[in-house]
């Protein structure tokens, strides 16, 4: 059983809970020799880091789902060396393979095994900054101590993947579910800023999958997202390409009758 050291956010609730171990003995080991190889090279270059993916979602949830991939974030200065850790653990750039945006990620792959280095969101709304990294709890894995997204990063981050192949909203709900009665509401309100609308939406849909548990939420955040929404409204253009850069809403595409 590997150990968790305390999240910074605490509550006396007895209906918050995080199954936080085991997860790592799930991951097939030559899959988890690799990531172990990773982490303890970047540790001792200095470089701080923190699980995201499926590696945070085992930490929150108590659950492993196998991705074949393990999502460190830093900061963006750090990324060059980052990619030079990849290098030295075998690693090579899988653009050679499948092209991908290289503005927020690099992705490293070893025989079917991938490991992304993450700076910045997809849709360029921001990049990583100190609290991604320091503000989530720290899980012992292959020896070392590794911080995990904070839950209320890993929100905002995941509002904006509403795509035609994909969608992390199941995702925010499950974190949710698991912690959100002690998340700092008041930080991802902040963070999200204009886009409370997206917030406010996957509030709702929570509050219709699991209406007890949204009970739980402070109360105050029901009236704060829905205030912060109608402030957003003043905004006028459309976000359509925050959730995806391809065309695929319908007033944004040309006039195929024209």
């Amino acid at each position: 059983m590997r150990r968790v050291e305390t999240m910074p956010l605490q509550s006396d609730s007895p209906t918050v809970s995080l199954f936080l171990s085991g997860w790592q003995e799930r991951i097939p080991e030559q899959q988890r020799a690799l990531y172990e190889q990773v982490v303890a090279e970047a540790k001792a270059r200095g470089i701080e880091l923190a699980f995201g993916g499926a590696f945070a979602a085992a930490v929150y949830k108590g659950l492993w789902r196998d991705t074949k991939d393990m999502d460190l974030y830093v900061v963006p200065e750090d990324r060059d060396e980052m990619i030079e850790v990849l290098t030295v653990c075998g690693m090579r750039d899988y653009f050679d393979m499948v092209p991908y945006d290289r503005r927020w990620i690099y992705r490293g792959y070893f025989e079917g095994i991938i490991v992304d280095i993450i700076w910045g969101m997809a849709n360029q709304r921001a990049t990583v900054d100190r609290r991604w990294l320091d503000a989530g709890p720290r899980v012992e894995f292959g020896g070392e101590t590794v911080n995990v997204l904070p839950p209320e990063e890993m929100i905002w981050s995941k509002l904006y993947v509403m795509q035609r192949e994909r969608c992390d909203w199941p995702d925010i709900l499950n974190l949710i579910h698991a912690v959100g009665p002690v998340m700092d509401w008041r930080h991802l309100l902040e963070r999200v800023g204009e886009d409370a609308p997206l917030l406010r939406g996957v509030l709702s849909v929570f509050q219709w999958v699991c209406p007890e548990r949204a009970a739980e939420l402070p109360k105050w955040i029901w009236t704060a997202v829905d205030r912060a929404s109608q402030e957003s409204l003043n905004t006028p253009h459309s976000h359509a390409e925050l959730l995806d850069s391809r065309p695929w809403f319908r007033p944004t595409l040309p006039d195929l009758a024209a």
